[in-house]
């Protein structure tokens, strides 16, 4: 599968979070054309700061791969990764990342902060934007729509 259909994969992902009242992130962890890890935002549903989508998949990666170490794995995820997250794609020393969207407010990979730039004892390849506009409408809808129930 392409770049393109994995990013669809988390797309898919984020549409089910938007479906439970979550922030529509969606990621996949892909090892050798496989999808080896899935997560979606369910901060909302769990109460719980660290339950983002890629940390989720790269949980549910490391049991699959059986190994903390993920050099040979691609994440693709709909939303430019935070700092926590950032920090969590190095230690788990994933090979190249792949996202939707930029995050101007939380970004990690250049949009306030590029994390990958330290020296750091790994570094990732990035590359940011795919499907992006697919990845921003979805996010825009649900803060729009979050916005309505407000008033």
């Amino acid at each position: 599968m392409a770049v393109d259909g994995f990013m669809r994969e988390a797309l898919a992902l984020a549409r089910r979070a938007a479906g439970r009242g979550e922030v529509p992130v969606g990621c996949v962890v892909v090892r050798d054309g496989t999808v080896v890890g899935r997560g979606y935002n369910t901060r909302e549903t769990d109460q719980n700061a660290l339950a983002h989508a890629e940390l989720t998949a790269i949980g549910e990666a490391c049991e699959t791969v059986g190994f903390w170490r993920l050099p040979d794995c691609e994440m693709f995820v709909t939303l430019e990764p935070c700092p926590m997250c950032a920090g969590a794609v190095i230690n788990a020393r994933i090979g190249k990342l792949y996202y939707g969207a930029p995050d101007p407010k939380a970004g990690a990979c250049g949009s306030v902060i590029d994390l990958f730039s330290y020296p750091f004892n790994h570094k990732p390849a990035v590359a940011g934007g795919v499907l992006a506009e697919e990845a921003g409408a979805l996010l825009t809808a649900f803060f729009s729509e979050l916005r309505k129930r407000k008033m």
